[in-house]
């Protein structure tokens, strides 16, 4: 007894990336033997994600007022490097896809059963939709997990209340504490919550259906891929001057692993300030760095839009010349920043990137039905990339500032 009591301790007290990886082979082992019981646990996953939307967005409306209004005068955020990054990863996603899709065209058997889904018309809609977000009532926001309304809220409260007694900033910054210990004991679930999701997708979904699609899975993994494992660590390499591979590595395995399973950005983005913290980076960046990535940081969805756009315009046999799919680019890019604005996310986008080269709505929404097809894994991966990637470009720019000031105090010096 005395011996099992230290091991479970150790179980509990262990490496959380470890324990993830036990409950996803223990997932889809009992998805095997037993699907029946597979479907049954996946009840732990529903409440783990449930758990991580619930706690999200006070944990972010009070973290960032709080940060705000107990900054300190004259100190630097770091937010706009931040947001250079987020929307250059992001085009810089969306020209990858474009040349992975020249270099292996795809094409498509079209099939029915998204026509009930509205896509967006344009992008003065997207954008229109993301400002009303903007301006969103406060509790409604709250209530339906509005992050860009949240965070717009948070900004205001923060800045009224940087001027309010120390006392009432205290009270802020306690109930912020009080808020992350709950984060805190909802991450350490993690293992519990993807034993139960990862056994109920292999159940329920298996992989039968995404094998014929296996060429447009392997090119929109491909190209995901590429922005996670060679220009994210460029970009990071060019702005922190270090190898960034221990950095882009860990994010990946941290925040990467969890967004892949939960396929939610507002339900990672406790994760994600969790391994900002444990980075050692400045709370008053990441806690509106974080959110704010969750919103328009969307490499991924870039992606998403890309690829399955060239495949209906490959599918059509349309000739593609350079400057309309760099237009392509840009078009995705500016619709994946807007992409949590639209009720069904990135694949509503598609119809609106199809328009670019002519393809009926009817045949774009047959698109969008391929990609709810392939949407265990184009989602899960999709999340996985935007929600580490807040991370790395956040790190990255905290990194390059204390490197630009201790470079600064030397030479004072």
């Amino acid at each position: 007894m005395n011996q099992t009591q230290p091991f479970l301790a150790r179980v509990a007290n262990g490496s959380l990336v470890v324990q993830i990886l036990f409950g996803i082979v223990a997932g889809i082992i009992l998805a095997v033997v037993s699907p029946a019981s597979a479907v049954k646990v996946g009840f732990l996953g529903g409440l783990f994600v449930s758990a991580l939307k619930a706690v999200a967005p006070i944990l972010v409306f009070i973290l960032v007022a709080s940060s705000i209004a107990n900054q300190k005068k004259g100190a630097h955020t770091n937010m706009k490097p931040i947001i250079v990054l987020y929307l250059f990863g992001t085009l810089m996603a969306a020209l990858t896809a474009v040349t992975m899709s020249f270099l292996f065209p795809t094409t498509l058997t079209l099939v029915t059963g998204a026509t009930g889904a509205t896509p967006p018309e344009g992008i003065t809609e997207v954008l229109n939709t993301l400002l009303f977000k903007i301006v969103d009532n406060p509790v409604n926001a709250l209530m339906s997990g509005n992050f860009i309304g949240i965070l717009a809220w948070a900004i205001a409260l923060g800045f009224a209340l940087h001027q309010a007694s120390d006392a009432t900033k205290q009270v802020f910054h306690d109930v912020s504490n009080g808020i992350t210990l709950i984060v805190r004991f909802v991450i350490r679930l993690a293992p519990i919550g993807i034993f139960g999701l990862v056994a109920n997708t292999f159940a329920e979904t298996g992989f039968d259906a995404l094998f014929g699609y296996g060429h447009l899975l392997a090119v929109l993994l491909g190209s995901m891929a590429v922005i996670a494992f060679v220009v994210n660590p460029i970009i990071v390499f060019v702005k922190t001057k270090e190898n960034p591979y221990p950095l882009v590595l860990r994010c990946i395995r941290e925040s990467g692993i969890t967004a892949f399973f939960t396929r939610s950005s507002a339900a990672n983005i406790p994760v994600n300030m969790q391994l900002c913290k444990d980075l050692d980076l400045h709370e008053d960046t990441y806690s509106v760095s974080i959110p704010l990535g969750a919103t328009i940081n969307m490499a991924g969805a870039a992606i998403t839009i890309t690829v399955l756009t060239l495949a209906a315009v490959h599918t059509m046999g349309i000739e593609v010349d350079v400057a309309t799919a760099v237009l392509l680019s840009v078009v995705a890019a500016v619709s994946a920043c807007g992409a949590s604005g639209v009720a069904g996310g990135s694949l509503l986008l598609i119809p609106l990137a199809c328009s670019l080269f002519g393809i009926p709505n009817e045949v774009a929404m047959q698109v969008v039905a391929v990609g709810f097809i392939i949407g265990v894994i184009q989602d899960s991966a999709e999340t996985a990339l935007n929600s580490s990637t807040d991370v790395i470009f956040t790190a990255a720019a905290c990194k390059a500032a204390e490197a630009k000031l201790e470079g600064a105090n030397a030479k004072a010096v």
